[in-house]
C-alpha cells in the first residue's frame, strides 16, 4: 500500500529517467550497425553459415585415383590445376586425368565410376570411339602374319576373318611379314582384332595408327627475315670444322622438291612409300632445307646426303601417314645406308613402329624426332618418347620455349623452331614454326659430328650434343629444354677427329675432298641481291655439282 502517493510518483519518474539514460549508449550502437549494413547492402555476411570450421588435425580425404588432378581451393581461392602423367585412356578433354576406367571401343570394360548410369557409360563409349577414330585409320588393321604364306593364302586368311587384304610385305628390318587388312562388315575394330589374333597364322594385331607432321601452317614469302637460328646454333663457326660430308640422312616425311636450288645435288635417292603421284610438299621440302640448304640459305649440314622418303600424303587436316607406311619408310632407310633418320612427325605409342625403331637402333642408326606440337597438357608423343630416339623441343629467337612444344622427361635437347625461314616447293620460300624444324636442325648437327668421327655410335652422338648444349630454363636438365639449346660449334669441337674415310670408298668422294676448303658461312643472305648466290657462300662440294643418284 502506498502511503505517500506524491513521493512515490516522484521516485518512479526518477527511476524511469535513469533507465532511459542508461539505455542511450546501446541505442546509438544499434543505430550505427544498421547504418553500416545499409551502406554495404550486398552481400549480407553470415560468418557462421558461410565459412566452414577448419580442424587442423583432420586430414582431408583424397581419392587416390584423382590425386594430383583438378584441385579446388577453399572459399573464393581460384581453382589450381596440375596435370600428372597418365595414359590417353585416362585423359580427360581438358588435359587432366580421369578416375574412370575406360571402356573398350566395342563396349567392353568396366564402364565408369561407381554409381554412374547406362547413359553416362554410353557417352563415355561414344567419346572414346571418337578419340580412337581420330588416332587410327577407320576399319583397318595391321597384323604380323606367317611369312611363308603366299599372296593367295594371305587373301584366304583375310576372307576367313571377313577382311580384305590391302597389302602385305616382308620387312627385313624387323624380321617379319606385315599385312594391312580392311574390315568389310559392321564389326568393330576391337572385335575383328580379337578374331584375327586367334588365327594360328597371325602373330600380332594392332590398329593402323595415324601420324601427323609437326608444323604450324605457314604462308609462303619471297622475303628474307634472316636466319636467326644460324647464330643461335653457332653454325658459322661449326662449319669451319664440318659440313656433314659423306653422311646420309633419311628424311621420312612428305614429298620433297628435289629441284629446289637450295637442295641441288643433295638428294641421293628417293622412295615413295605411298606409291602416290603427289607433287612436292611444303613440309618435306622445308625439313630437307633445314638440313642441307646451301644456296641463298644455309642448313645445319649443307654437305650431307638426303634419302627422300615420302610417307605422308595430303589429307584434309594436313599431311598424314600410318603405321604400315611409316614402317615401309623406316625399313627402306635402314636398307639403303641411312646413318641418321629424321622423323618430324608425331602420333600415339605404336607397337609396330617401336619394333622398327628398336631394330634400327640395333643397327647403329641415330633417330631424331620432333617432340610434338601438343602443348603443355599433351601426353608424350611418339616416336619422340621412345628411349632410342632423340626428342627435340623448339625455341624462339629469345630462347623461350615454343608455346605449342611438348614437354616431358624424354626431351633430350632444344633447337630453334619458331619463325624458321626455309625453302618451299616451286623455288619459293616459307616462314614456318614447329618442333619439326628443330628436329631437322639437330639431325644436321649429328651429321657434322659423324663427319668428324664416323665411328661414333648413336648414344655417343646424343651424349655429345647434350653435354655441349647451352643450358636454358631451370639449372641442369629440365622437361622443357632437355639439356638445353644445341650448340653446333661446341659439339663438333668436342669430337676427337677420326681418320678420314678413303675417298675411293665413298660416293661423291670429290665433294668430300673439296668441302674442307670452305672456311666461313655468312650468317644471313639477302634474297634481293642479283644472282642465285655468290660462289664464296657455297660449300665447295656444291660447286663441283656431283650428279645425284637416280
Amino acid at each position: 500500500m502506498v502511503r505517500d502517493p506524491a513521493n512515490w510518483l516522484t521516485k518512479t519518474r526518477r527511476a524511469g529517467l535513469a533507465l532511459s539514460v542508461a539505455a542511450l549508449p546501446f541505442m546509438y550502437l544499434d543505430g550505427a550497425a544498421v547504418h553500416a549494413q545499409s551502406i554495404m547492402r550486398s552481400p549480407n555476411l553470415n560468418i557462421g553459415a558461410r565459412i566452414p570450421a577448419v580442424i587442423p588435425s583432420v586430414t582431408p580425404r583424397i581419392n587416390p585415383n584423382i590425386a594430383g588432378g583438378v584441385v579446388t581451393g577453399v572459399g573464393r581461392t581460384p581453382n589450381l590445376r596440375s596435370y600428372p602423367a597418365c595414359s590417353d585412356a585416362y585423359r580427360g578433354s581438358d588435359g587432366g586425368c580421369s578416375n574412370q576406367h575406360v571402356t573398350s571401343a566395342d563396349g567392353g570394360g568396366t564402364g565408369g565410376a561407381p554409381g554412374k548410369g547406362k547413359n553416362n557409360r554410353a557417352r563415355n563409349n561414344a567419346a572414346l570411339t571418337t578419340a580412337l577414330n581420330l588416332r587410327t585409320v577407320a576399319n583397318e588393321l595391321v597384323a604380323e602374319i606367317d611369312g611363308s604364306l603366299s599372296d593367295a593364302q594371305a587373301d584366304e586368311l583375310a576372307r576367313r576373318h571377313r577382311l580384305e587384304r590391302i597389302a602385305s610385305q616382308s620387312f627385313p628390318l624387323i624380321g617379319g611379314t606385315i599385312g594391312l587388312f580392311r574390315i568389310v562388315d559392321r564389326r568393330t575394330a576391337a572385335t575383328a582384332s580379337r578374331e584375327l589374333a586367334a588365327d594360328a597364322s597371325v602373330r600380332s594385331v594392332q590398329p593402323n595408327f595415324r601420324y601427323a607432321l609437326q608444323d604450324e601452317k605457314a604462308a609462303l614469302t619471297e622475303g628474307d627475315p634472316a636466319q636467326y637460328a644460324l647464330l643461335k646454333l653457332r653454325l658459322p663457326e661449326a662449319h669451319t670444322l664440318a659440313h656433314g660430308a659423306n653422311v646420309t640422312i633419311a628424311v621420312i616425311d612428305s614429298g620433297i622438291d628435289v629441284r629446289h636450288p637450295e637442295l641441288a645435288n643433295a638428294i641421293v635417292d628417293s622412295f615413295d612409300a605411298l606409291g602416290s603421284k603427289e607433287g612436292p610438299h611444303v613440309h618435306g621440302t622445308g625439313i630437307a632445307g633445314a638440313i642441307v640448304s646451301h644456296a641463298r640459305l644455309m642448313g645445319s649440314a649443307p654437305a650431307a646426303r638426303i634419302l627422300a622418303i615420302r610417307a605422308f600424303g595430303v589429307a584434309p587436316s594436313g599431311a598424314q601417314s600410318t603405321s604400315f607406311v611409316i614402317l615401309k619408310g623406316l625399313d627402306y632407310a635402314a636398307a639403303h645406308g641411312a646413318q641418321i633418320v629424321n622423323m618430324s612427325f608425331a602420333g600415339p605409342k605404336d607397337g609396330l613402329i617401336e619394333r622398327g625403331i628398336a631394330a634400327a637402333a640395333a643397327r647403329g642408326i641415330l633417330m631424331v624426332a620432333a617432340a610434338g606440337n601438343g602443348g603443355p597438357k599433351s601426353p608424350p608423343l611418339y616416336p619422340a618418347a621412345n628411349p632410342n630416339v632423340m626428342a627435340v623441343s623448339a625455341t624462339d629467337a629469345q630462347d623461350r620455349l615454343f608455346a605449342a612444344s611438348n614437354r616431358g622427361s624424354h626431351i633430350a635437347i632444344a633447337a630453334p623452331g619458331v619463325d624458321i625461314f626455309l625453302p618451299a616447293p616451286g623455288e619459293k620460300y616459307q616462314m614456318t614454326s614447329g618442333t619439326s624444324f628443330s628436329a631437322a636442325y639437330v639431325s644436321g648437327l649429328a651429321a657434322l659430328i659423324l663427319e668428324r668421327s664416323p665411328v661414333l655410335k648413336p648414344d655417343e652422338i646424343r651424349a655429345i650434343l647434350m653435354k655441349t648444349a647451352r643450358d636454358l630454363g631451370s639449372p641442369g636438365r629440365d622437361d622443357l629444354f632437355g639439356a638445353g639449346e644445341a650448340d653446333a660449334f661446341a659439339a663438333v669441337s668436342a669430337v676427337v677427329t677420326a681418320p678420314s674415310v678413303p675417298v675411293a670408298a665413298v660416293p661423291d668422294g670429290q665433294a668430300a675432298e673439296n668441302v674442307s676448303g670452305h672456311q666461313q658461312v655468312p650468317t644471313t643472305r639477302d634474297l634481293n641481291q642479283p644472282g642465285t648466290a655468290m660462289a664464296s657462300d657455297k660449300p665447295a662440294a656444291r660447286e663441283a655439282k656431283p650428279s645425284a643418284a637416280p
